[in-house]
């Protein structure tokens, strides 16, 4: 990767970030041109600080009346204290800018991820990207830009107010200020380029072998193969740590180079001032000026090579957040029923039958197909649920194709097992049926809303009542006690659970996972005036469930309980045909209480 094809991303989201932008920052290039004038001044402050103060001190020496020292005194207590507070002002909205300019692009990764599938990612890579990545940013503006162009400022007024006293000297300053604070930063980021971007994707697969690690380690210590997983992690980590020691190596070496040009510096001063007071030409107190001056100048270079690297870091970091926001997306991702239209009229309006949804509440309601099975038999104001598949060919966009030629259809409160060996395409299937995927073929049609169980959901580390409004964030409490007597979980609904429910035992957490698909929502209650007629408040819609191995890792007597409550809870009733199902296992007692069995291969 060249360095302007590095850099352009990077500062596309810059110039993005600090303009008129969706998520970006109002009034960003004021703040950030404020942010450089601040720091230009608490630079130029140290700077005037010390030469000043070697003036006062020149002067003092020859000791004459204390009121020809009063302005100096002045002078040198004005430039202490606005340091300080340049500083402190430059870093705080500095950072308020830079923080601001991090959690818009935060907000567009969300955005843009969550219109698109994350389905086969690299998830521990992915997670960096949104977190480290995305941080790198912060550091672009506050120890990159800023400085940089502060610091440029400042070198420029230096070395313009040091040539009015001698030219020579102002002459030998410019040119040991651009060899450490240009030539030095550059070398020192082109001899460790490598070495800095190569951490950064490192430190994605890092975290993605840390978490395979950590997610498998049961399965990895019961096939006795936990040492080579170990291995795998400590390879990477080791040349991570190596790429750490070169990036060292080249900063520290780069930083002897500043202290030379620094002392450079100083030495000429003395040489062509200590020459030029000698011939009269200058005052002796000026000298002072001249030789204290570089070593105040030189201070504000002190962090240019770590910022060298860091910006090469930072344009690989932010790269690979780039290549995020420009991937097309796949599906619909998690359309969330804001996005959606509602309704609260008993016979809702019809919506595309190639519709979506990700999330258990999510779904908009769908009236039946004007020509599907349901369609003559749906009770007036009830959505049917059912799916119907035609001539359907599916695989991972970008991929070959797993099946072709599929039909499917699916009735309300019929259940039919979709059978076959591992790797033909079953979970394909359900992520075509769900939206997360486009079909390559065909056509999928589905009416009512899509709720899906999958074989290993996730349980995370909150209370129980969190976990479940994961299926329906809306939910109330009331509703979530529901969907947990309904999946027959009798566990507090504020109890805390642990990450990946290391608290509860297979058949709970599975249980847990079935009331996410369980709860819903009375909509009716959100209304302005807090009331609705009885007459028109919709009834509840029976979904169409996507079952995933809902028996995996469960012994014989928990999973028959489980599916046992599962069939009791979304059988029909009088007002109700039940649930439509289709169910992904490879259990025969599972296949065996089906309505029908497709067998895929």
């Amino acid at each position: 990767m060249s360095r302007a094809s590095a850099w352009r991303p990077a500062a596309r989201l810059l110039r993005s970030l600090i303009g008129d932008s969706e998520h970006g920052v109002e009034h960003g290039r004021r703040l950030l041109g404020l942010s450089v004038i601040l720091a230009a001044c608490a630079s130029g402050a140290s700077v005037a600080l010390m030469g000043v103060s070697g003036w006062l001190l020149s002067r003092a020496a020859e000791l004459p009346p204390v009121l020809y020292l009063e302005a100096a005194a002045v002078g040198v207590r004005f430039f202490g204290i606005s340091r300080g507070v340049f500083r402190y002002a430059e870093r705080l909205i500095g950072h308020d800018l830079a923080l601001r300019m991090q959690g818009g692009l935060r907000m567009r990764v969300y955005d843009h991820i969550s219109r698109t599938t994350l389905l086969g990612r690299r998830r521990g890579d992915l997670l960096v990207r949104v977190t480290a990545d995305v941080e790198a940013i912060l550091d672009l503006v506050v120890r990159v830009v800023v400085p940089a162009c502060a610091a440029s400022l400042v070198i420029i007024g230096t070395t313009v107010l040091i040539g009015r006293f001698s030219i020579g000297s102002a002459a030998v300053l410019l040119v040991s200020a651009i060899l450490a604070g240009v030539v030095m930063p550059w070398l020192t980021q082109r001899l460790s380029r490598a070495a800095d971007e190569s951490m950064i994707p490192l430190r994605g697969l890092l975290a993605d072998r840390t978490r395979e690690l950590a997610h498998a380690a049961p399965e990895l210590v019961a096939l006795g193969v936990e040492d080579r997983a170990l291995d795998g992690v400590l390879e990477v980590d080791a040349r991570l740590r190596a790429a750490e020691r070169r990036a060292a190596l080249v900063r520290g070496l780069a930083t002897g180079g500043q202290v030379l040009a620094a002392g450079v510096a100083v030495i000429g001063a003395l040489l062509i001032g200590g020459q030029a007071v000698a011939d009269g030409r200058m005052g002796g107190r000026i000298l002072a000026v001249l030789v204290l001056t570089p070593l105040a100048l030189h201070e504000v270079f002190s962090s240019f090579n770590a910022a060298a690297q860091t910006f090469t870091r930072a344009a690989a970091a932010l790269h690979r957040v780039d290549d995020v926001l420009q991937e097309e997306p796949i599906g619909s991702g998690d359309s969330t029923k804001a996005d959606l239209p509602l309704t609260d009229s008993p016979n809702p309006l019809p919506h595309s039958s190639h519709h979506h949804p990700a999330l258990p509440d999510t779904a908009a309601p769908h009236t039946a197909l004007p020509d599907s099975p349901t369609a003559a038999t749906a009770p007036e104001g009830l959505i049917m649920p059912s799916l119907r598949a035609h001539d359907l060919a599916i695989g991972w966009p970008g991929g070959p194709w797993v099946l072709e030629g599929l039909n499917l259809d699916i009735a309300p409160g019929e259940r039919v097992a979709v059978v076959g060996p591992s790797g033909i395409g079953k979970t394909t299937l359900a992520a075509t049926v769900m939206g997360l995927i486009p079909p390559v073929l065909g056509t999928v049609e589905t009416t009512g809303p899509v709720r899906y169980l999958a074989q290993d959901a996730h349980v995370f580390a909150t209370t129980i009542a969190e976990n479940v409004r994961i299926g329906c964030r809306d939910a109330t409490d009331a509703e979530i006690a529901e969907a947990l007597r309904r999946a027959g979980l009798g566990l507090p609904a504020d109890r805390v659970v642990g990450e990946d429910g290391a608290t509860l035992s297979g058949g709970e957490a599975q249980r847990l996972a079935m009331a996410r698909v369980l709860v819903t929502h009375d909509r009716s209650a959100d209304s302005s005036d807090g009331q609705t007629s009885s007459s028109l408040a919709p009834r509840a819609t029976p979904p169409l469930l996507i079952l995933d191995e809902p028996t995996e890792h469960l012994d014989s007597e928990t999973a028959t309980q489980l599916m046992d409550d599962l069939w009791a809870t979304t059988a029909a009733t009088a007002d109700s045909p039940g649930a439509a199902m289709m169910v992904i296992t490879h259990d025969r007692t599972v296949m065996d209480r089906c309505d029908r069995v497709l067998r895929l291969g």
